[in-house]
């Protein structure tokens, strides 16, 4: 499997490392640094400051990726690629398609003292154009363990059943426990039937996909489903218990066109509660198991 990480030379960068060794750790994973630059073009020229520029800006991101790469543990194989393009989503975006990236990794911005996360603008156009799971590293994410749960939010709009087959997957895949959760806003009119309603639901289609695990890797025992209410989503959240070696899954909104993400309104208010790292997957998203090409760039190994 292989991971793409946008890397940039911050806070943020940093936290997309460390989420990006979590989840290489509990998989096997090679990492795939990538620094998007700008594309070199008249406009560039006719701006640069200095002759030679964007020589320059190549050379400075060489070092800020050398800098990443000792960031990365011996045991996570990784390398490090400059790449530009009109605009650093769509250069991330095409390094997946390069590498035949199994996920996209990133970090979001902070939002002051009581917000976790928040979306910035490359983050955003990743989300309504990826086609592959894109995983957000909260601010200050500092974790390099492997994952010791998985966490999958169950919604019933089209796309359920696979996002929780998907889930399964990843918690079989990796040997850790599965909790489905299901969020309730609970308006004047609701009553404790909404929340058992949502959990006959979120048994039913674990149910269901639990017989695709393989045999003996996902006993019942292992797999939770929560109902968290609150007056709003951003409480529910808050009221659930979230481990330090967590991530939440959730899929991409019904508008999204086939294969693509489109995060909605709802999981944007996940996204300002949440403490731990979001991975948003595309809808109709396929599990494949991909034949790895080997790139013929300029690529680093990693010595740390």
């Amino acid at each position: 499997m292989r991971y793409v990480v946008g890397y940039s030379a911050n806070a943020r960068g940093r936290d997309a490392v460390n989420l990006a060794v979590s989840l290489a750790r509990g998989r096997g994973a090679a990492l795939d640094l990538v620094m998007a630059i700008p594309e070199a073009g008249p406009f560039n020229a006719a701006h640069a400051p200095a002759a030679g520029y964007d020589s320059y800006l190549h050379q400075q991101a060489e070092q800020w990726l050398d800098e990443a790469l000792a960031l990365i543990p011996k045991d996570v194989p990784a390398q490090a690629h400059i790449r530009s393009g009109e605009s650093d989503a769509q250069t991330l975006i095409g390094a997946c398609e390069e590498f035949q990236a199994d996920m996209l990794i990133i970090g979001a911005t902070s939002n002051g003292l009581f917000k976790r996360f928040t979306v910035g603008s490359v983050a955003s156009a990743l989300l309504h154009a990826a086609t592959v799971p894109v995983a957000l590293a909260p601010h200050g994410y500092h974790r390099r363990d492997a994952l010791t749960r998985v966490s999958c939010g169950l919604g019933d709009r089209p796309g359920a059943e696979e996002l929780l087959d998907f889930a399964v997957s990843m918690a079989v895949n990796r040997a850790v426990p599965l909790r489905v959760v299901s969020l309730l806003t609970l308006d004047e009119g609701d009553s404790a039937e909404a929340a058992e309603t949502a959990r006959s639901y979120a048994n039913k289609h674990l149910d269901a996909a639990l017989p695709a695990a393989a045999s003996g890797t996902a006993p019942a025992g292992q797999a939770d489903v929560v109902v968290a209410q609150g007056r709003s989503v951003e409480e529910a959240v808050d009221r659930l218990d979230w481990e330090d070696g967590e991530v939440l899954l959730i899929g991409s909104s019904r508008l999204a066109r086939n294969r693509s993400i489109f995060l909605g309104s709802t999981a944007n208010r996940i996204l300002r509660a949440l403490p731990v790292p979001m991975i948003v997957v595309p809808s109709d998203y396929e599990l494949k198991h991909l034949i790895h090409s080997t790139s013929n760039d300029t690529s680093r190994e990693a010595t740390a």
